[in-house]
């Protein structure tokens, strides 16, 4: 079976917003945008929310990080998957779950009580930085970037 068509995976505590579901998604060329992530997965008014956003040639699906797992190898060539997940730790699970995943646009990781702020978009605790150091040893590249044009810096360099 041939691996699905993932232009790209971004971590990004808001999920859909402005950012993802109109300038990501252009400067990608997706046509699908998946959003792994549990809790969102179970909430409808959150995915009727993000849909707002997004235009109507791009097709959304909201799938638990297990469910992701399971049928990311059933996509079609033809769809351009955009996938975005909540926090690092979603992107790890998808990761050692098999999901073929070599570059990872770390683009906002709020911060929160127990964090400190590494840059202007992401702030990390002991948990966050143990994750990161397993995705660079399963060979996926982090890269912090908000926008597309804008350059990018190595996550690893920055913890």
């Amino acid at each position: 079976m041939a691996n699905p068509n993932i232009l790209c995976t971004r971590i990004d505590n808001r999920l859909i917003h402005g950012q993802v579901g109109v300038t990501w998604v252009n400067h990608l060329g997706a046509n699908l945008i998946i959003v792994a992530n549990d809790k969102v997965a179970e909430d409808e008014v959150q995915q009727n929310l993000m849909d707002m956003v997004v235009s109507d040639a791009v097709q959304t699906r909201y799938f638990t990080v297990q469910k992701t797992i399971d049928i990311i190898f059933k996509a079609s060539p033809r769809q351009k998957i955009f996938l975005v997940v909540k926090d690092i730790h979603d992107a790890l699970r998808l990761k050692e779950g098999g999901v073929p995943i070599d570059y990872v646009n770390v683009g906002n990781m709020h911060f929160e009580e127990g964090k400190r702020q590494i840059s202007s978009t992401v702030s990390v605790d002991e948990a966050d930085i143990q994750a990161c150091k397993r995705l660079n040893e399963l060979g996926v590249e982090l890269d912090v970037r908000r926008v597309p044009n804008e350059r990018g810096q190595n996550l690893m360099d920055l913890i």
